[in-house]
């Protein structure tokens, strides 16, 4: 059972922006910013060396992939380093082909076995953006652990690409993880600018933080949330009901009218997750190029990093206490 510390639970919204929604003004009058991310976890997944067991999790096989404890899955370990030896260049080159920038939920551990590709991606002015340790659960840490986790996360991708992330997505944190973030760095001397742990928005908001509610208003910092998604991943080529076929263009699709939806209501965001083992197959990564001709071709498309995104709106919509937008929408 986790262990749940009451004084760190964030409470739920329900209401959110209302009627009319949240709207943010972009810059240069952008009607939509487009955040492409790349979650880069090859090398940091489960482990026979260190687990027992391949991962048996996102890999091309999906659910009938199953687990083979006690020896290598080489099917497995496999098509996980086809995403680092091949799929991530692929999406690499595709960024530079369009003059993007994306956000790399980076694993440390993954990038320690791909410093080629960590040199690159800071090179090229990609964000480095901090998805874990290892790429696994640590639901049932205690608050200890789940401190030193975070807190190793941050080193190791320190260490392994210059760059100390100023954002995160872990997706897989015990219950305390998410508000145990922004003391955990402040106690290694680093400031959190967003967390993109959450995913029931299409805008920024701003959150109160718990703890902070004893101190003068002038005093608290808040945490600005960047949402992020699942209904745009392409993890869910492997997850069911996902999207039914191994096929790009289904994919391609679904992008295409969850753009031209935000795009029509205006000042909104659009996430678009990626994983190098799957958007980097050559089928799906022609998928994601139409895509990206497609969003090329319209007017007001503003494709950003989330850390561009978080300091675009932390400079136009301030952090008042008890307002999750300084008190006005955009």
């Amino acid at each position: 059972m986790p262990h749940v510390e009451e004084s760190l639970q964030l409470p739920r919204d329900f209401e959110g922006f209302g009627e009319e929604g949240g709207r943010v003004s972009w810059p240069n009058g952008a009607r939509i910013a487009v955040s492409f991310i790349l979650n880069y976890e090859e090398g940091g997944e489960r482990s026979v060396e260190e687990d027992g067991f391949s991962e048996p999790y996102l890999w091309e096989k999906g659910s009938t992939g199953g687990v083979k404890p006690g020896g290598r899955y080489l099917n497995s370990e496999q098509d996980f380093e086809y995403g680092s030896r091949v799929g991530c260049w692929r999406v690499f080159r595709l960024m530079q082909e369009f003059g993007w920038k994306m956000t790399i939920w980076a694993i440390a551990k993954a990038m320690e076995k791909n410093p080629g590709f960590a040199r690159a991606c800071v090179r090229e002015n990609h964000e480095i953006g901090a998805h874990g340790l290892r790429w696994l659960e640590i639901w049932d840490y205690n608050l200890e652990e789940d401190k030193k986790y975070i807190k190793d996360t941050w080193l190791a991708l320190k260490e392994a690409t210059g760059e100390m992330p100023v954002g995160f997505y872990f997706g897989r944190g015990s219950p305390q993880t998410h508000a145990l973030v922004p003391i955990a760095l402040k106690e290694i001397g680093h400031k959190l600018l967003y967390s993109s742990e959450a995913y029931n928005d299409d805008v920024p908001y701003w959150i109160d933080l718990p703890w902070e509610a004893s101190l003068p208003e002038e005093q608290r910092e808040g945490m600005l949330i960047v949402p992020y998604n699942y209904d745009c991943n392409d993890g869910k080529f492997h997850m069911a009901p996902g999207f039914m076929t191994s096929a790009g263009q289904t994919y391609e699709n679904y992008l295409k009218s969850t753009f031209d939806m935000l795009y029509r209501e205006g000042g909104k965001m659009m996430n678009i997750p990626l994983h190098a083992r799957i958007i980097g197959k050559p089928g799906r990564a022609e998928a994601l190029r139409n895509f990206m001709q497609y969003i090329k071709a319209k007017p007001g498309v503003w494709v950003a990093t989330r850390r561009d995104i978080a300091d675009h709106y932390k400079y136009q919509v301030p952090y008042m206490p008890g307002s999750q937008t300084d008190g006005k929408l955009m």
